[in-house]
């Protein structure tokens, strides 16, 4: 008995008896935690923001974010047109205005105006979320908003598709009539409805 009372003795006042200790484990390299998820979006909106950095950084002289401007956007999206998937068909063509044109021509391929309007919204995202200034934001600039209009309208132009802005409905609420016991009352929805 005097040897169990003993060892329990020496755990409460802190033995000086050698414990074993832990063996050191291999060096195991730890992986580096997952980077979240980024949604399509925010993907692209990363990959746009880089291109248009790496743009900015190949002209002669390198022109940094803080100074690029309106006409760095444009000559931008120009840049572009050389990988876009659009046949645009220019005033001379047979086919210009033609919806489904009959045959082949050589008319240039463009960047869709949808395409370029999607990414002027990413990068003016982009700009904002990298430290820059909603009131300097060259993306939200007029001349931007201008050139698209132009290009909206000339590729419906010449593609022979019109383009109609889509009007937002608005959600009615539909009102409720207080056939109050206070004695007040509320509209009811009749009364909104032409007659």
């Amino acid at each position: 008995m005097a040897s169990t009372s003993n060892k329990g003795k020496g755990i409460a006042e802190g033995s000086s008896q050698p414990q074993s200790q832990p063996q050191p484990q291999p060096h195991q390299p730890q992986s580096p935690p997952n980077p979240p998820v980024l949604s399509r979006y925010e993907s692209q909106k990363r990959r746009d923001w880089n291109t248009f950095c790496q743009y900015l950084r190949n002209q002669q002289p390198p022109v940094h974010i803080s100074q690029c401007g309106s006409n760095h956007i444009l000559d931008f999206l120009q840049y572009l047109d050389q990988f876009g998937k659009t046949k645009v068909h220019i005033h001379g063509c047979i086919f210009f205005g033609q919806v489904e044109p009959a045959g082949q021509c050589n008319c240039p391929l463009k960047q869709a105006w949808g395409s370029l309007d999607a990414l002027i919204g990413r990068l003016r995202a982009a700009f904002e979320e990298n430290g820059g200034l909603p009131e300097r934001n060259p993306f939200a600039g007029g001349g931007i908003r201008v050139f698209l209009r132009e290009v909206r309208d000339s590729q419906a132009k010449a593609r022979g598709v019109p383009y109609k802005k889509r009007k937002k409905r608005k959600k009615r609420n539909p009102m409720k009539s207080h056939d109050g016991e206070d004695g007040t009352t509320g509209t009811s929805s009749s009364s909104n409805l032409p007659s």
